[in-house]
């Protein structure tokens, strides 16, 4: 066993460039996120070059203890999520799996969707995303906003998909924006109220 905490990364170049091998689909899933990271921007490059020609040696400080993180790791998990927002997410992942989705792109572009440990991600990040800003709630925006790193390595696009270049992010987007909003109990109970 690793002492805890401990963390994975795994980096992937672009497919065709040697070295590089799909992983299998259940592996894939047990990665918390997919993170694109693209060129640096021409600055990024010229320091990059600086740093790492010359002589210079980095000295590297700690910004977090150990017990720290676990703490913070811990804190992550209390951070409240309504119910109405875990059926948001229920439904978002669930909407990826073409044989049950009503999704048209998820229909014409998905081979397979992702599996409960998607939504597993969705609630865990989404509750790190909101208290990185200093909010105990999980917000709808939260969720969006982890989306793409969740889904990204768990939804596998057919050959029509490649064809046509439609991309992952491609179907987490109409995804997103076709996925019903959750209703709020007490938007139905004022609606009711309203109406009677």
């Amino acid at each position: 066993p690793l002492p805890k905490p401990f963390f994975v990364l795994a980096t992937q170049n672009p497919v065709e460039q040697s070295g590089t091998y799909a992983l299998p689909e259940a592996q894939l899933d047990r990665f918390l996120m997919f993170v694109r990271v693209g060129y640096p921007s021409a600055e990024e490059e010229i320091e990059i070059l600086a740093r790492t020609t010359g002589t210079q040696s980095v000295t590297l400080k700690e910004v977090l203890h150990t017990e720290e993180i676990l703490t913070l790791q811990s804190l992550v998990r209390q951070v409240e999520i309504s119910s109405e927002l875990l059926q948001y997410i229920s439904q978002l992942v669930r909407d990826t799996r073409p044989d049950i989705s009503e999704n048209q792109s998820v229909k014409e572009f998905v081979r397979w969707g992702a599996g409960p440990r998607a939504g597993q991600a969705l609630v865990l990040c989404a509750k790190a995303n909101a208290l990185l800003n200093q909010r105990f709630a999980v917000t709808l925006e939260d969720i969006r906003s982890v989306a793409h790193g969740v889904l990204r390595h768990r939804i596998l696009l057919n050959f029509q998909a490649q064809a046509q270049n439609m991309d992952t992010d491609g179907v987490i987007d109409h995804l997103i924006n076709h996925t019903p909003l959750p209703e709020s109990p007490l938007a139905s109970n004022a609606s009711s109220r309203s109406a009677g």
